[in-house]
This record gives structure tokens, C-alpha cells and sequence, in this order.
């Protein structure tokens, strides 16, 4: 029978984890964790995803601080803005809410931030560490390291023996993903737009990791009887049976179809996407503990 992983539960399994850290860290005698957001503009689906995280910081112990920038900030604002969050002693992880409003340029941006202080694992410093196997002292990008934790409370800690393949390059998740895979000793394949035979690829693959934006592209057919899929696309496709306008979310994955040819896989919603949350909160716990010359935990 076909394991339907539980990305609520595992999100909900690691806020506690982090929530007990943040206590424990208190009662040691240091400060709170803290958390910044910035959000620049009037977007409502940044503000729903900023909202998520100020609520969760805040259950989860943390001083929470949140800027919401108008649309006409200029460059040189948001710059000075993450450049005063830097020094400020109090604040452990800095997130900027992207996309940001044109003409801004988020890149310049996410690279001011000190690398201690890149929750979102963006930083190229983080990337870098990532990429030469150090995940003990940077902080990884959230939505890869959820889906690592989903793929481990399938396989263990050490993939030994299994093949994976990331389907999707890119450096929001791609290739994070894939260096994660490949640091618990999986033998990793990166399958793009441009891959000869993807289907032929995914076949021989007993970890599928599909990250590509195109809704229901992952067949049956694609499937290794038996493999663990993730799907970390969220699509919106539109729904008529709900009415004229409506949309339903799907994944990369056919579902229904390869679900009966999997022995585990992740649905969207309810997947990977709660993770992502539950490893900000993570990072940022982690980032405290460093800030205060204590041993981090891991999850």
C-alpha cells in the first residue's frame, strides 16, 4: 500500500522541535531568537506568505519583527534597511519577502544579507558551503531541507545504494536539493528542460524529486515501481467542476496516476510546501544558537 506522506505532521513535528529549542535557549540565560521580515509592496500572496511566518515565529517563542515597505521604496532604502537589521545584535534571521516590486533588484539585496543571518539559505556563502558538503555550519534553503526531511522519514539518514533524481535546476531548490541527496550518499542525476530522455531518467530513479513549474508533467509511466516521489511543484490549473473562476492546486506529479506505482509520495497540497515555514523557523533557531556560542541543534 502507497504511503501518503504527511507534510503537516513532519511541519508540525519540527515546530515543536524548534519551540522546545527556543525555550531551552532561554532558559540558559540568553535572549529570544529573533526573526525580521521585509516586505516590500502591496502584493496579497507575499502578504499571506509574510502574515504565515510572523504568526509562526511567534508560536514558535521568537520576537518576531515584520517592515512593510511601500511600493516606492527605493533600492537604496531596502539596502540601508538590511544593512541596520546586520547589526542589529537582537535579530538572528533576516527574510525578504520575494519577488520584490520592479525596479528592485532582489539579488544585490539577498547578498548584503550576513550570511549568519540568511535564513532563506540564499546567500551564495551558504551555497557554497552546501556545495562542498558543509552542512554542519551554513544554513540550507528551506524548501530543499524540508523535502530532505520527508525523504528521510522514508529512507534514513544514509541513501547508500539509491538512485535520486532532481528534475529541476534551479538555485532556488534544484541544485540544493540535489547536494543534499548526494551528502546522504545517493547517487544524484539533475534532469532539465534539456535532459535527452527525461521519462527514461525518472525511470531508473527510487527518489524522484520533481521541481519544475508544469502541472501533472510526471506520468505513471515515468515511475519506478516502488520509488519515493516529492513534489514540490504547486500549480494552479483551472477547476470548472467548482464553479465559473475557480482554480484547484496540483503538483508536478500526476497523482492519482502514480500513486498506485509509488511506495511513497508527497500530495499538494499538504506536502512539501508546510515545510517550508517549519524550516525558516528552524534556520533561525539554529542562527541563535551560533549567535550565542552555542551547540545548534539539527532536524
Amino acid at each position: 500500500m502507497t504511503t501518503v506522506i504527511d507534510g503537516k505532521a513532519a511541519a508540525a513535528s519540527v515546530v515543536e522541535a524548534v519551540t522546545s529549542a527556543a525555550a531551552t535557549l532561554e532558559k540558559r540565560g540568553h535572549r529570544k531568537p529573533g526573526l525580521a521580515v521585509v516586505i516590500v509592496g502591496n502584493d496579497p500572496a507575499s502578504h499571506a506568505y509574510v502574515g504565515a511566518k510572523s504568526k509562526m515565529a511567534k508560536q514558535c517563542g521568537f520576537n518576531s519583527v515584520q517592515h512593510t515597505l511601500p511600493e516606492t521604496t527605493s533600492q537604496d532604502e531596502l539596502m540601508a534597511l538590511v544593512a541596520s537589521l546586520n547589526a542589529d545584535p537582537s535579530i538572528d534571521g533576516i527574510l525578504v519577502q520575494l519577488p520584490l516590486p520592479k525596479p528592485l533588484n532582489s539579488d544585490p539585496v539577498i547578498q548584503s544579507i550576513l550570511p549568519e543571518k540568511d535564513v532563506d539559505g540564499l546567500h551564495v556563502v551558504n551555497a557554497g558551503k552546501l556545495a562542498i558538503g558543509d552542512t554542519k555550519t551554513g544554513l540550507v534553503s528551506c524548501t530543499p531541507a524540508g523535502a530532505m526531511i520527508l525523504v528521510r522519514q522514508v529512507h534514513g539518514n544514509d541513501l547508500s545504494g539509491l538512485n535520486a533524481l532532481v528534475i529541476g535546476r534551479s538555485n532556488l531548490f534544484g541544485k540544493p536539493m540535489a547536494q543534499l541527496l548526494l551528502a546522504a550518499n545517493a547517487t544524484v542525476t539533475i534532469g532539465h528542460s534539456k535532459s535527452r530522455d527525461l521519462p527514461a531518467l525518472a525511470r531508473e530513479a527510487d527518489i524522484l524529486v520533481a521541481a519544475v513549474g508544469r502541472p501533472e508533467m510526471v506520468k505513471a509511466d515515468w515511475v519506478k515501481p516502488g520509488a519515493t516521489i516529492i513534489d514540490v511543484g504547486i500549480n494552479r490549473v483551472a477547476a470548472p467542476e467548482r464553479g465559473e473562476g475557480k482554480f484547484r492546486l496540483v503538483g508536478d506529479v500526476a497523482f492519482a496516476d502514480c500513486k498506485p506505482v509509488a511506495a511513497a509520495i508527497s500530495p499538494v497540497p499538504g506536502g512539501v510546501g508546510p515545510m517550508t515555514i517549519a524550516m525558516l523557523m528552524a534556520n533561525t533557531v539554529i542562527a541563535a544558537y551560533r549567535a550565542a556560542g552555542e551547540v545548534a541543534p539539527s532536524f
